[in-house]
């Protein structure tokens, strides 16, 4: 029984007090009262919540841990353009437990390391997106020859694990969400809206890449994997899944110095162990040496007073891991 009825007036309605009449202006203004009231109304503080600070008062905190600022004024200038936040990460790798920095750490080296990071993760970038683009490739190439351009519009050049209609929903929303392009609306007008797989391809992330590639025929994935990369489809698929993770985790700028990549991803492993799988799946051995790891070489050299690599993973004799060819390599 409501509470309404409850309060109702009991006895003979002649004999009840009469309810003043409210009329609906009343009911408005009291309502505006109210709602302008709750506007003002302070909020409660959460004891949990994080004040802001300045960037003097970020850098004084800095100092207060023990960190040594040789140039005040350049370290004002830095926290200015980049987020305090973004720099604890780098920070954090010298904090003792005692809340305090190791003795003699300094602003510049903290800030050197971040750079690091920051053109490690570009190098790691560009080397990536030249996997995912061959890996585009050899799928499109092999699809749309053996089921035709259009063949992935149809359900039975899939495994039965695939859902064909969350496919095509995936594939509806790609289009529309990327109809200003050129490539778009060109085969919009051009062609009556059918995109071949080579077209459609381009517009995969590369996690919608490698969901595409699961869903093969298992034939089809072997023939994939054996001839493209020689190995197994599974291998093929784990390590592209990997591949996918650190993608991810450089294109949102995460710290690489110093991180266990199964702290934020589903795959584990150290930062040497993906680039070890990165190499594998280059499969251009001319060019890793003399793009890649000519690059990575340089770039450590110059940070090598800083930088310890055994924070990436990185074993003693790691150049000569990097290096080696394996039996059937292309050149």
């Amino acid at each position: 029984m409501s509470k309404g009825y409850n309060n109702r007036p009991t006895g003979n309605p002649k004999t009840q007090p009469r309810q003043k009449k409210v009329r609906e202006e009343d009911y408005t203004r009291d309502n505006e009262q109210r709602e302008i009231a709750a506007k003002n109304r302070t909020p409660k503080k959460d004891p949990r919540a994080k004040l802001p600070a300045t960037v003097a008062e970020q850098l004084a905190k800095l100092k207060e841990r023990g960190c040594i600022v040789e140039d005040e004024e350049f370290a004002l200038e830095t926290l200015t353009n980049i987020n305090y936040f973004r720099l604890a990460h780098y920070f954090s790798l010298y904090l003792q437990k005692d809340g305090k920095y190791r003795e003699g750490t300094k602003f510049n080296d903290v800030l050197l390391v971040y750079d690091f990071d920051r053109k490690f993760r570009s190098l790691l970038m560009g080397t990536l997106e030249e996997i995912e683009i061959a890996f585009r490739a050899h799928c499109s190439n092999y699809h749309a020859i053996k089921y035709g351009a259009t063949g992935y519009l149809n359900a039975d050049t899939f495994s039965h694990v695939h859902n064909h209609k969350s496919f095509l929903s995936r594939i509806s929303r790609l289009v529309e969400s990327n109809e200003d392009s050129e490539m778009v609306q060109h085969y919009l007008k051009k062609h009556a809206g059918q995109f071949p797989l080579w077209v459609i391809m381009e517009l995969f992330s590369f996690g919608g890449l490698n969901l595409f590639y699961a869903d093969l025929k298992p034939s089809d994935k072997m023939d994939i994997s054996k001839k493209q990369y020689n190995t197994s489809s599974g291998d093929l698929e784990m390590k592209l899944h990997r591949m996918s993770d650190l993608r991810n985790h450089c294109a949102h700028y995460h710290r690489l110095y110093d991180w266990e990549m199964g702290d934020i991803h589903s795959s584990e492993g150290t930062v040497f162990e993906y680039i070890l799988i990165m190499k594998e799946l280059y499969r251009q051995p001319f060019k890793w040496r003399d793009g890649f790891l000519r690059q990575f070489r340089r770039l450590y050299y110059d940070y090598k007073d800083v930088v310890e690599l055994s924070m990436l993973g990185f074993p003693e004799d790691w150049l000569d891991i990097l290096s080696e060819e394996k039996s059937g390599d292309k050149s």
